[in-house]
């Protein structure tokens, strides 16, 4: 498999919904928690291209986007492709 992050919060109802989306794959992924670790927000503002919402999404170090973009590729048969692993 792909390497898989995901900037989220505990509180953010699009973050479960990610990476249930990405559990229901059976995807591992890191689980980077900006309210546990507020400085790696900063982290995350810069690899996404300034956006500061939760969930950021990064497969293969390749930036996603949110929840709707992730579902957006799996409605369009694109997601299981990104989640194969690199050669």
């Amino acid at each position: 498999m792909a390497k898989v992050e995901i900037y989220s919060s505990m509180l953010c109802g699009f973050c479960y919904r990610a990476k249930k989306l990405l559990e229901q794959k059976g995807v591992d992924f890191t689980d980077i928690d900006v309210l546990v670790s507020p400085k790696r927000r900063a982290e995350m503002v810069e690899r996404s291209g300034g956006r500061t919402s939760v969930p950021q999404i990064f497969i293969d170090d390749r930036h996603i986007g949110g929840c709707d973009e992730l579902f957006a590729l799996e409605a369009n048969d694109k997601l299981d492709r990104l989640l194969q692993p690199s050669v």
